[in-house]
């Protein structure tokens, strides 16, 4: 498919009757998924407006493909089906900037761009890695590659992503654990103690999430519910976020009877039951029900 867009981008037919509109383009050029989603989501029209100049990330159908497969889904189509229509529409917008930003602009223009998806009365942002090319990095601390640059739009330019580009306050806190590969381990402790119900749920709920590699040097052996334990310890009731953490108290998780404390250190610590405590490596994961951070140690309660 890149290797078709690109050539796409050069065709006989642009160079005669120049390029069309955004929406236009991804549909001559393959992006079934995109489209689909566009137009679920309403946004057909944002993407065929010929008074606009936009960027627009455009994920390949195998991007959609490979979320879909992460969140148990058969595939892109099946994705665009179960995600709501409001659902789609900020996800799209989050990989639509208000202006035309060639490649050489985005290295141009600093680390952050602020994106068309609005969260909490503000234009949420992605980050940039232009020191080879383009990365990007989404909300929840995934990186898409952008795998051909410039795609000429007559309302704008496309840059296709290897991505799909996960904003935040959209997947739930399960969901947003399936969608990143370091917090597998994680995803897969909680369906086999079958918490992924309730972490699914309402909430809402605060979430320290140990990466693979703390998992890797975590105790083995227990039980169902020695697991079902050590995983609630890390879950607090209710949204906290890293603002407003309640540095050197001790702080009730979901485990019954079990605290842990939180250290203003640097960078912030948690500790456990044992004699090392978890580094908090990344803050403010925003779900649609809560907020994960992330740590490098599996926390411990006092285990029967």
């Amino acid at each position: 498919m890149v290797t078709g867009v690109t050539a796409c981008g050069g065709s006989d037919d642009d160079a005669v009757h120049g390029p069309e509109t955004i929406l236009k383009e991804a549909q001559k050029k393959g992006f079934t998924a995109l489209a689909a989603a566009a137009d679920k989501a309403g946004l057909s029209g944002t993407l065929s407006n010929t008074s606009a100049q936009l960027t627009v990330f455009a994920p390949t159908d195998q991007a959609f493909n490979d979320l879909a497969s992460k969140l148990g889904l058969a595939n892109g189509t099946a994705l665009v089906n179960a995600l709501t229509a409001q659902q789609l529409q900020s996800i799209l917008t989050y990989h639509v900037l208000a202006s035309k930003k060639t490649a050489a602009d985005l290295i141009a223009g600093g680390a952050t761009q602020a994106t068309q998806y609005s969260y909490n009365n503000a234009n949420a942002t992605i980050k940039l890695n232009t020191s080879s090319g383009v990365k990007i990095t989404d909300a929840i601390l995934t990186d898409a590659t952008v795998t051909s640059p410039d795609v000429p739009a007559s309302n704008g330019v496309i840059h296709v992503v290897d991505k799909v580009l996960v904003p935040p306050g959209v997947l739930n806190i399960v969901q947003t654990a399936q969608a990143n590969p370091i917090f597998s381990s994680l995803v897969g402790a909680v369906v086999a103690t079958n918490l992924q119900g309730t972490l699914s749920g309402a909430g809402p709920f605060t979430v320290f999430a140990p990466t693979n590699t703390a998992f890797a040097a975590a105790p083995t052996g227990l039980t169902t519910a020695q697991l079902t334990t050590v995983l609630t310890y890390h879950v607090l009731s209710g949204q906290v976020l890293s603002t407003g953490i309640p540095f050197g108290t001790r702080v009730n998780t979901v485990a019954s009877g079990k605290t842990i404390t939180i250290n203003n250190t640097n960078p912030p610590s948690i500790t456990d039951s044992t004699t090392s405590a978890a580094k908090i490596v990344a803050v403010d994961v925003r779900a649609s029900n809560g907020v994960i951070h992330v740590i490098d140690k599996v926390l411990i309660p006092t285990l029967p």
